[in-house]
């Protein structure tokens, strides 16, 4: 079988668990526990399921409109795609075509890794401190590209603005992404130096913050030629990428501010809450800004709550690496979720007579 020879081989990424029952508490994917605004229902409720015969725009232009004036940039500088993790594969395929390697934090995004290997790039991890903070210093050497998540995930950690802008200005030479899927649980949006760096290209999502996980919208902003190659690659694999129902409910979305500023309050309150709680009870944590708790408990090692939890069909994320392995990754569910998740953690505690 001589056509395996030529294979692209890849590890492929491993996605957060999705079960198929519906009777457990999933707090394992950064999903948003609260549904999205009335005006996207009411989008969709009046969607003319005739138009779905004809292809979308495949500029998504009322999306990327809607999102221009939303951040007060022109529409220029503005690219969408299915989730964002379409637009940082497509921004990978893109920017990062040096034969010299890319770098990412060594805790990160594990799916960077991945597209990395998939598009033959060469990359190098530099390692987080021992409080999982950034060295901004391991940053400043030749590179083919950086891309860096602000908060972090998992470790939940937000690095200061001015650390993000002085890694980009010692890479003046090479495109640097800012991958902010969490920003707005809390900390200041790379946004701000998009029209100070031309190399700056700040990416961000739909599926926390505004509670759509399902519509897979995502998308970037950077100058004007960043975006004008960033079309031209996706022109070049499927001009048709974002479907037309989520252009029209990712539009709604943006027109009802309130609602999204009042879900995103509700879930740092809940996270603040369950933070003191928690460690009440010997958990100790990373300062999250995300819609998650990074975790760990001073006497009961990782894999066994997860163990534990999972029989109680409470589903968080395990993961088995390096430097992280006695840590949970737990999303913000609602107050009710939650109050779950403490009530059958104080069982264990309490089985252990800690």
């Amino acid at each position: 079988m001589a056509w395996k020879d030529h294979v692209r081989n890849v590890v492929p990424y491993t996605p957060g668990e999705q079960p198929e029952s519906k009777n457990i508490i999933k707090l394992n994917t950064n999903e948003n526990p609260y549904p999205p605004s009335n005006a996207v229902k009411q989008a969709l409720h009046d969607l003319d399921t005739n138009d779905l015969r004809l292809y979308p725009s495949p500029k998504a232009t009322d999306l990327v409109k809607a999102l221009a004036d939303y951040y007060h940039v022109e529409e220029d500088n503005v690219f969408v795609g299915v989730g964002s993790d379409d637009v940082i594969g497509m921004a990978f395929l893109t920017f990062f075509n040096s034969s010299k390697p890319i770098l990412f934090p060594d805790i990160s995004y594990s799916f960077y890794s991945v597209w990395a290997d998939l598009y033959q790039i060469p990359y190098e991890r530099p390692a987080l401190d021992e409080n999982f903070k950034l060295k901004k210093e391991d940053y400043y050497k030749e590179n083919g590209g950086i891309i860096i998540p602000n908060p972090n995930a998992p470790t939940a950690i937000y690095e200061e603005l001015a650390n993000i802008e002085d890694i980009i200005s010692h890479n003046r030479d090479v495109v640097v992404m800012i991958d902010e899927a969490y920003i707005d649980f809390g900390g200041k949006s790379a946004l701000s130096l998009v029209s100070k760096y031309d190399n700056l290209l700040v990416i961000q999502t739909y599926s926390k913050s505004r509670s759509m996980a399902g519509m897979r919208i995502g998308y970037a902003i950077g100058n004007k030629e960043l975006i004008q190659y960033l079309n031209a690659v996706k022109n070049s694999y499927n001009s048709y990428t974002m479907n037309a129902p989520s252009i029209i409910a990712g539009v709604a979305s943006l027109q009802d501010k309130p609602y999204f500023e009042s879900t995103v309050d509700r879930v740092i309150k809940t996270r603040e809450r369950v933070k003191k709680q928690m460690k009440e009870i010997g958990f100790l944590f990373t300062d999250s800004l995300a819609n998650f708790l990074f975790a760990s408990h001073k006497m009961i090692p990782a894999r066994e709550l997860f163990e534990e939890l999972r029989e109680k069909n409470i589903y968080v994320r395990y993961f088995d690496s390096a430097r992280i392995d006695n840590y949970l990754r737990i999303s913000i569910g609602t107050d009710e979720e939650m109050d779950q998740l403490l009530h059958e953690l104080k069982k264990i505690v309490n089985k252990r007579g800690i």
